[in-house]
């Protein structure tokens, strides 16, 4: 394995990041096509974990206003999880956010709130339903 993690380069690349996504959240998850790819996709700063030069996963990042930045579809290929990775994607993606906002957001599906917590992330707020997914809002300040 030889990892890379960057901002993606090229809409080629992001479409690769595309691809990841669709195969974690609407093949693996259900999550309905749809819903997947959205307006914010076009304005978002894209993020990729390449191995070899192959996409294997992806994470964005969008300005929500007043100085908050919201990280979302952060995906990995399954057989990329469970080494670090996940975590080396989002210090990246968090080292980019905090150099152009104060605030991160993210939505994060229950199962994987305690490895965003490890991160710094706080929960907060009621459970909400996503993509039919239950999900709590999480923040970190720097």
């Amino acid at each position: 394995m030889e990892i890379t993690i960057r901002r993606t380069a090229s809409d080629a690349e992001r479409e690769g990041c595309y691809t990841v996504r669709m195969k974690v959240f609407v093949e693996e998850q259900k999550v309905p096509p749809w819903e997947e790819i959205d307006a914010h996709d076009d304005t978002a700063m894209h993020f990729l974990v390449e191995d070899n030069g192959v996409i294997v996963g992806t994470a964005r990042l969008i300005d929500y206003g007043d100085g908050t930045g919201k990280i979302g579809r952060v995906a990995l290929l399954p057989e990329y999880r469970g080494k670090g990775i996940g975590r080396d994607l989002m210090w990246y993606v968090m080292g980019a956010g905090f150099r152009l906002f104060h605030t991160l957001i993210l939505d994060a599906q229950l199962t994987v709130i305690p490895f965003y917590e490890k991160l710094g992330f706080e929960a907060e707020g009621e459970i909400f339903l996503d993509a039919g997914i239950e999900h709590r809002r999480m923040r970190i300040q720097r």
